[in-house]
């Protein structure tokens, strides 16, 4: 709980009792503010762990509707905001009310201090905890490769086979559609191999021309066509003692793809015009969206090629099967792009939540990142809605029809997304789902999710 700033905001209309309330809390930066705006712009401004409402505000102190219209704007703009608020003895029923929209308690006039502070106390104690579990989730969700960002459980054995063939030098194929992260996966691979302090070289075969791409595979020697003044070395020799990825590999040419299957087997290159063989050595990992098969099938695809560069296969699901991965990415994503656009303070609303999970995501992480991204730049408030998402709520999933399996799917599935809601926070999460504690922990055990 290192750096963490014991601030409270009081919200009371009353100037003496205000003052009084300010030397209550020894210990706490006291915030305070008269009225809904002057509260709203406190909490954007310092974000206050712990809040005292009154809800009897101006300009109808009379009644709690300003109250309560200010308790339901902090708590979109502040949902961590711990909102305890102050009600006459007779306004039981709005302060249940109060509860009920979010409120973490509520306290009857007149104000005993001691029992203000005892309340208080604990609201930032629990502020601290909750603030501790969010961020231990997040170093355990961001750690199983470095820019993994996962909790789905096919996810997380991918990235556990990932570490189990990097020490290895077997060529290793990628399958996935456009936008799963293969490029991460493959400096993934690099890196924790033992030729992490060599190259790591990646050419997408289908953003080259073919004309070209031979040379920027092999290299070529002075004089070997119009324009080539000087001999240089392709990008299978730049990767030499580290790992070569091949992006999109499918694309290859099928005269560039004998070449590629002779440097396989035999690791030597010649390069474009030369004679000598040189001794190459680089690990390949192989990346593709398309179905390799079919291509071999319609003869497109080298059949032997396949085999030499598919030792390991590695399939990776779509961001759309990949159960509590999109809110996770989305929060990730959203506070990566607000530090760097200096708005730390966005929140995703319900509304944005729903068409997050909801979406199919043809352009997986890449449509993801480039959505939030979006939003973050244009955004206006702190709240980042499915209008600034540019995204509705009319998803579809393809129905499964094996009772058992459905029933643990859609029960893996609505943990995964209560605990991604929740933002780990076991409490919450159970809530969310209408069990208890014990129960959800039972739950997370039986399909490996980790906490």
């Amino acid at each position: 709980m290192d750096g963490f700033i014991r601030k409270l905001l009081i919200v009371e209309d009353d100037p003496g009792l205000r003052s009084q309330l300010r030397w209550c809390f020894d210990g706490y930066e006291v915030l305070v503010a008269e009225d809904r705006e002057t509260a709203l712009n406190q909490v954007r401004r310092h974000a206050p762990p712990v809040m005292l409402l009154d809800l009897g505000l101006p300009p109808d102190p009379a009644n709690a509707s300003e109250g309560l219209l200010a308790l339901e704007q902090i708590r979109a703009l502040a949902p961590e905001t711990k909102v305890i608020v102050v009600t006459g003895n007779d306004e039981r029923e709005n302060a249940l009310r109060a509860v009920a929209m979010g409120a973490y308690d509520f306290y009857q006039k007149p104000v005993d201090a001691d029992v203000l502070r005892l309340l208080v106390d604990r609201a930032s104690n629990l502020y601290a905890l909750e603030r501790e579990n969010r961020e231990l989730l997040a170093c355990q969700m961001h750690t199983p490769l470095r820019g993994v960002i996962t909790g789905s459980a096919a996810m997380l054995k991918i990235c556990r086979n990932i570490e189990k063939i990097a020490p290895t030098n077997a060529n290793v194929l990628l399958l996935g559609e456009s936008g799963t992260g293969k490029e991460l996966l493959a400096r993934a691979l690099h890196e924790l191999s033992p030729r992490s302090r060599n190259s790591f070289v990646a050419i997408n075969c289908a953003a080259i021309p073919d004309a070209l791409l031979e040379s920027e595979l092999f290299g070529y020697e002075k004089g070997a066509f119009t324009g080539a003044a000087k001999q240089t070395r392709g990008k299978i020799e730049y990767a030499s003692g580290g790992t070569l990825m091949l992006d999109e590999v499918g694309d290859l040419p099928m005269a560039l793809q004998a070449k590629l299957l002779r440097f396989l087997q035999e690791r030597v290159i010649e390069r474009i015009g030369g004679r000598e063989p040189i001794p190459v050595d680089v690990r390949v990992v192989c990346a593709t969206h398309r179905d390799l098969s079919a291509l071999i099938a319609g003869g497109q695809f080298r059949e032997d090629l396949y085999y030499r560069i598919s030792e390991i296969t590695v399939p990776i699901p779509p961001l759309r099967e990949r159960a509590g991965d999109v809110v996770l990415v989305a929060r990730a994503l959203l506070n990566l792009f607000g530090r760097e656009q200096g708005k730390s303070r966005l929140n995703l609303s319900a509304d944005a939540l729903r068409a997050l999970e909801s979406h199919r995501w043809p352009g997986n992480v890449r449509e993801l990142e480039n959505r939030i991204k979006r939003a973050v730049v244009m955004s206006e408030s702190d709240q980042i809605s499915a209008r600034d998402l540019e995204l509705d709520s009319d998803g579809t999933m393809e129905p499964q029809l094996n009772l058992r399996q459905v029933r643990e799917h859609a029960e893996r599935h609505a943990v995964q997304q209560a605990m991604s809601y929740a933002d780990g926070n076991i409490s919450r999460a159970a809530d969310l789902l209408g069990i208890t504690r014990p129960t959800l922990y039972a739950l997370l055990n039986k399909y490996g999710i980790k906490v």
